[in-house]
This record gives C-alpha cells, structure tokens and sequence, in this order.
C-alpha cells in the first residue's frame, strides 16, 4: 500500500491544529486566570464564517473581509481563540478606567486581551515548527462574533491553517 500525502492532508491539519489549541491552553495567563475559549472551524462552518465575513465587508465597507474570507474557504481548519471579559481585580488603569469597577462591562480588561495575543502567538509559533502556513486574523473573529458561535466571548482572534505549495496567506494584493 502507498498513501500520498494529499490523502492524509485534511486530517493532518485537523491533528496540528488540536496540538495548537494545547499550545494556547497552555500559554501564560495574567494571575493565573484562564479565560480563554478554543474552538476548531472546519467544512461547512468555515463556508458560513466566510459567507458572513463577505456581508460584512459590505456592511462595513471594508473590502479586505472578502480577500480573507477567500483565504479561510481555501483551509480546512480554522482555530478560534476566544476570551471572555474577566477584569482581573488589579485597579491598574490599563484600560483607561482608574479601577476595574469603573469599568464597562464591554470593555475589555487589558490583561484579558493581552493573554488572548499570548495565547495565538504560541500557537502561530508551533504552526510554524509544523511548517503549517497560518496567518493570525481578527477578520475571521469579526464574522464569528457577528454569528454568535463563542458566546461566551466578546474578543475573537482566529488561525486559519493551510497546506500548499505557496502561501494563501502572504501576497495577496
């Protein structure tokens, strides 16, 4: 028997894109707190995140939503990395509120978003010891927050990951 690799592509990269989320849970979070949510977008619910990025790029007038909601119809997976708004109790002023009371509630904590960038950054890093191309986007969050598919939280960030001979991610005018 002989297996080439574009019979094992799909579930290689649904594979690697499990051992990112590990990589993400394990990132540092401020004081020990972990508010993190990770999930992985595959087939039919990449279709429905791009098919609402392209609305929104209407909506919003920002024409660089289809660009990307092309990139993710071109990958077979997609990690999203959620936080939820947790002020952390510190008083630091980081958000631009002199304390965590004075704070709006939908207004993130600082430190929330900070270990939601720590979190993708380790993950984007272990993609590329795979040498899986990825490309860390906030797009992709805007159309799973408009859709509701994490709830929970109201920071999304995502990591489409892609196998090809070139990168989707990079030149894309």
């Amino acid at each position: 028997m002989i297996t080439f690799e574009e019979q094992i592509r799909n579930e290689n990269i649904k594979d690697i894109a499990n051992k990112l989320m590990c990589a993400a849970r394990t990132a540092p979070k401020a004081r020990g707190i972990d508010n993190l949510v990770l999930a992985v977008a595959t087939d039919d619910t990449i279709v429905k995140i791009a098919e609402k990025m392209k609305q929104l790029a209407a909506e919003r007038d920002m024409a660089f939503l289809n660009r990307d909601a092309e990139n993710i119809l071109n990958c077979d997976a997609v990690i999203l990395f959620g936080m939820k708004i947790s002020p952390l109790g510190l008083n630091c002023g980081a958000c631009g509120f002199k304390a965590c009371g004075d704070k709006p509630k939908n207004v993130p904590c600082f430190f929330n978003a900070n270990d939601l960038g720590i979190a993708i950054g380790s993950a984007a890093s272990l993609a590329a010891d795979f040498r899986i191309d990825s490309r860390i986007m906030f797009s992709v969050g805007q159309a799973v927050l408009a859709l509701n598919l994490l709830p929970e939280c109201s920071m999304v960030l995502a990591l489409p990951l892609s196998v090809s001979r070139k990168s989707i991610f990079f030149d894309r005018g």
